[in-house]
């Protein structure tokens, strides 16, 4: 099996693990991530040749793009205070009591070199947690806590991370200088992430087609990022801002087609690269096995420490933050997402695994120092991160389902069922509103506007159908019924003339163009 098998094998893993996740109730990436090591285990699967440095620019862009097209940047601001204890505070906290614990077991190790392993082992991987929650039917606040925490948390790590780099290859550490690149790192982030966005959705403006409108959405979050990197700024918060200013501003309520399209594109993006990414991780056994060859006693002692400090130093934080953010929490605060009870804190504590990021920066760390030494301790640095990993992502991710179960701790189905019928109610006011706007100007029949305001409770009913008096709704329902007959029977005809059409195209003289674009056609009229 040659790179390229290796590949198709990774991306067809990615689509049967979505069904088969689905079905057993466990995590897609989880099973991608077991796959990986039964691959990793067989001896005529090659080792996996991707540089380092090219992993993470290669893989998160698209992925933090995807996972910020589900949120908004209100919810952000709304979750300011939970997410920086999280994201930040507690990257901070996991990278200090890693380095510290690692520099006194790990002989020979400095503590640059300490602080390096801290914080690439310190961020929970955005992409598995967003995954993992989305499965499990977690409350809504939980998952936007998750999804904050996992997309900034990144930003802090591998800022962090370049930093105790750069001290351990030139043997010297300065507090002020990094935390001035600290800042000038997220101040060029922002910037080119606000410049590209605003750049992006002027250009969308004029492209006017939704293909090539949505292929620009999968080019912008690689150039954000590439562009930040090259300007010594964070990609990744380049990435997050430039996905932010997008959701919130370039969104045309009539443009059908490209949400349409896009949501489904994005949809197949995030599918197969998460599939790969975590494919990539279980391959990464290869490497494990390779740096533990003779020593496996004491580097799997010093992996079992650090994954001790890994996850029970967040369990020890979230408890005080928890409680912190709680006295914190006003009753202005409508719209800030925190954990109400014990049980939340104990999903969002065991929700923390580490993933894609990780495993870049293990694999990214230098083979050399500026005076052409050897990096002290690579090979134990990148085992140590590779066991955390295999730890949180396969004992937690297959886990947590029953944690969640056992706890109880389920999304608030009442709450978003009032949501959603209060959204219908605004939806088909907003209908009605429109509709007397236009019976000033335009010349509608009595029997119009009656037929007109029918459609308009119509467009409420739909998304929720609790809506109006039993007399209303069960009118509704003989008109729904009927309705339903009219679009079975015209789908059968529209299926008659689409087999009708599509056999044309083998027939001796026919323009496959003109079919494909009947074809489209009816394939529009199928969708109304």
């Amino acid at each position: 099996m040659d790179q390229l098998a290796l590949l198709f094998v990774l991306l067809l893993g990615a689509v049967v693990s979505v069904p088969l996740g689905d079905r057993f109730g466990l995590p897609s990436p989880v099973l991608m991530t077991l796959l990986g090591i039964v691959l990793a285990v067989l001896d005529f699967v090659p080792n996996v040749d991707i540089p380092p440095d090219l992993i993470l620019p290669a893989l998160l862009p698209p992925l933090l793009y995807a996972a910020v097209r589900r949120t908004s940047w209100r919810q952000f601001t709304a979750n300011k205070r939970p997410i920086f204890l999280l994201a930040v505070a507690l990257v901070f906290v996991t990278t200090a009591v890693v380095a510290a614990v690692a520099h006194s077991i790990v002989p020979g190790l400095p503590i640059a070199a300490a602080v390096a392993l801290g914080a690439l082992v310190a961020p929970p991987d955005p992409v598995a947690a967003t995954a993992v929650a989305g499965q499990l039917g977690l409350p809504r606040r939980l998952v936007s806590i998750l999804e904050g925490e996992g997309l900034f948390n990144d930003v802090t790590a591998i800022v962090l991370y370049h930093v105790a780099i750069a001290a351990a290859i030139s043997g010297s550490f300065s507090v002020q200088g990094a935390a001035l690149d600290f800042l000038l790192s997220a101040v060029v982030a922002v910037a080119v992430g606000l410049g590209l966005g605003w750049a992006a959705n002027r250009l969308m403006d004029s492209l006017g087609d939704p293909t090539l409108q949505i292929s620009l959405t999968l080019l912008v979050p690689y150039a954000s990022y590439v562009l930040a990197e090259e300007l010594h700024g964070s990609g990744v918060l380049a990435v997050l801002t430039t996905a932010l200013f997008l959701a919130e501003y370039a969104n045309n309520a009539d443009d059908v087609m490209t949400r349409l399209a896009g949501h489904t594109f994005w949809n197949i993006v995030d599918t197969l690269v998460t599939g790969v990414a975590f494919g990539l991780i279980g391959l990464e056994l290869h490497n494990a096995i390779r740096t533990a060859s003779g020593r496996w006693g004491e580097m799997l002692g010093w992996a079992a420490a650090i994954v001790g400090v890994v996850v029970f130093v967040r369990l020890l934080w979230l408890l005080p933050a928890t409680w912190l953010t709680k006295r914190l929490h006003a009753k202005r605060d409508l719209d800030e997402d925190i954990p109400t009870s014990s049980r939340e804190t104990v999903v969002m504590w065991w929700a923390g695994m580490r993933g894609v990021a990780s495993v870049a920066l293990a694999l990214a760390i230098p083979l050399e120092t500026e005076n052409g030494g050897p990096f002290p301790n690579r090979d134990e640095m990148i085992f140590i991160a590779f066991g955390v990993i295999m730890v949180t992502l396969v004992v937690q991710g297959l886990s947590l389902p029953w944690l969640v179960r056992k706890l109880g701790v389920q999304a608030d189905t009442d709450s978003e069922k009032e949501f959603e019928k209060s959204l219908a109610v605004r939806a088909a006011k907003a209908a009605k509103r429109r509709l007397r706007e236009l019976g000033e100007t335009e010349d509608l029949s009595d029997e119009l506007t009656e037929q007109l305001l029918r459609r308009a409770f119509d467009i409420g009913y739909r998304i929720s159908p609790d809506l109006g008096e039993d007399e209303r709704r069960e009118a509704h329902e003989q008109r729904a019924r009927r309705i339903k007959l009219v679009r079975r029977v015209q789908a059968e005809m529209l299926s008659a003339a689409r087999h009708e059409v599509l056999a044309a195209r083998s027939e001796a003289g026919a323009n496959p163009e003109v079919v494909d674009r009947v074809l489209r056609h009816l394939d529009v009229r199928s969708l109304k």
